[in-house]
C-alpha cells in the first residue's frame, strides 16, 4: 500500500514539473518573423531588426530617452550663417546684424548696448603696477586721444573695453603685461530736444523714464499756436536712418488713456508744429472783424 501511495506522488509531481516545463518554454519560444522571400528569421522578443521597440514589447509607460547634444553643435546651431538670395539666384552668407557689411545696432536689437566714446569726453587711465603713466585725456574733436610717450590714438566710437585693449596693445612695447583700469570722467549727458510751439524750445537732459507728454511739460508746455493732433518726435537710429512717431496728443489726453505715450530715448527731437488757424491768421484783416468778435461796441 505504500508502495502504491508513493508512485503515484512520484508520477504527479512528474506531472507537475512537466507543466512548468512547457509554460516556461512558450514564454520564451522565439517569433518568427516571414521575410518577403519566404525565408524565416528568428528575433527575439520585443527586438525588430535588431533593436528593442516599445510597441513589441507591449510597455505601457516607456521611459524618456534622454538625447545628448554637445556644446559644439549646440553653438553650431546658433552662429550658423544665414544665407540670403540674391536677384541672379546666388547664395551669399551674411552675418547676424549685418546689413551690406556694415553692422547696424538697429538689425542687431541689442538690448544693453555698451557706450561709445565722443568728442569732449573726458576717461581716466590707471596703470596699477605703473602709476607714473596714469593720465586724463580728452577725445579731441578730431576722435584722438594723445597718450604719455606715445602717438595718438584714435579712440572716438569705441567701447570703454575696445580701448583699454587698443591702450594695453600701444604700451605693450614699453611695459610688460601693462594692467590697465579705465574711468569715464566726463560725457555728454543724454539729452532731448523740445522744438516747435512750445513755450521753452531747447535741449534738456533726459533723467529717468521721459514720455512725450512729460517732455512736452519739462519745454513749458504747448503755446496757442500748436497742433496738439501732430506732435512730431525724430529718433535717429543710424547716420543713414531716422525714425518718425506722429503721436496725438489731443485725442490721447481727451480720452485720458497715455498707454499710446512714447517713451523718450538719448538724442530725441519732439517738434510740435503751427496749426493751420495760426498759419492763415497773419493774412487776416482782424480790425474789420471785430464786430463780430465784440458786437456790443455799436
Amino acid at each position: 500500500m505504500k508502495r502504491v501511495l508513493t508512485y503515484s506522488v512520484l508520477a504527479l509531481a512528474c506531472c507537475v514539473v512537466q507543466l512548468l516545463v512547457e509554460a516556461v518554454a512558450q514564454e520564451e519560444r522565439p517569433r518568427v518573423a516571414i521575410g518577403n522571400a519566404g525565408s524565416t528569421a528568428t528575433t527575439k522578443p520585443g527586438t525588430a531588426d535588431g533593436e528593442s521597440s516599445p510597441a513589441l514589447t507591449g510597455e505601457r509607460r516607456p521611459l524618456y530617452r534622454l538625447h545628448q547634444v554637445s556644446p559644439v553643435e549646440a553653438v553650431a546651431q546658433q552662429e550658423r550663417p544665414r544665407v540670403a538670395i540674391g536677384n541672379a539666384g546666388s547664395t551669399a552668407t551674411t552675418k547676424p546684424g549685418i546689413a551690406d557689411g556694415a553692422w547696424s545696432p538697429a538689425l542687431t536689437g541689442e538690448r544693453r548696448p555698451l557706450y561709445r566714446l565722443r568728442k569732449s569726453d573726458v576717461v581716466e587711465i590707471r596703470f596699477t603696477f605703473a602709476p607714473e603713466f596714469n593720465q586724463t585725456v580728452t577725445v579731441q574733436p578730431d576722435g584722438f586721444i594723445a597718450l604719455k610717450g606715445l602717438e595718438e590714438l584714435y579712440a572716438e566710437g569705441a567701447a570703454l573695453v575696445e580701448l583699454r585693449e587698443a591702450i594695453r596693445e600701444a604700451y605693450a612695447g614699453m611695459l610688460h603685461d601693462p594692467e590697465i583700469t579705465i574711468v569715464l570722467k566726463d560725457f555728454d549727458k543724454p539729452y532731448f530736444i523740445a522744438g516747435g510751439e512750445v513755450t521753452r524750445p531747447g535741449k534738456y537732459e533726459l533723467r529717468g523714464d521721459t514720455t512725450v507728454t512729460e517732455a512736452v511739460a519739462i519745454a513749458g508746455g504747448l503755446n496757442g499756436q500748436a497742433k496738439h493732433s501732430q506732435v512730431v518726435v525724430f529718433r535717429r537710429v543710424s547716420d543713414e536712418l531716422v525714425e518718425t512717431h506722429v503721436l496725438n496728443m489731443k485725442r490721447m489726453l481727451s480720452a485720458r488713456n497715455v498707454a499710446e505715450d512714447i517713451h523718450l530715448r538719448p538724442g530725441d527731437l519732439v517738434y510740435v508744429p503751427q496749426n493751420t488757424i495760426s498759419k492763415i491768421r497773419r493774412y487776416l484783416p482782424i480790425p474789420n472783424l471785430s464786430m463780430y468778435w465784440n458786437p456790443s461796441q455799436f
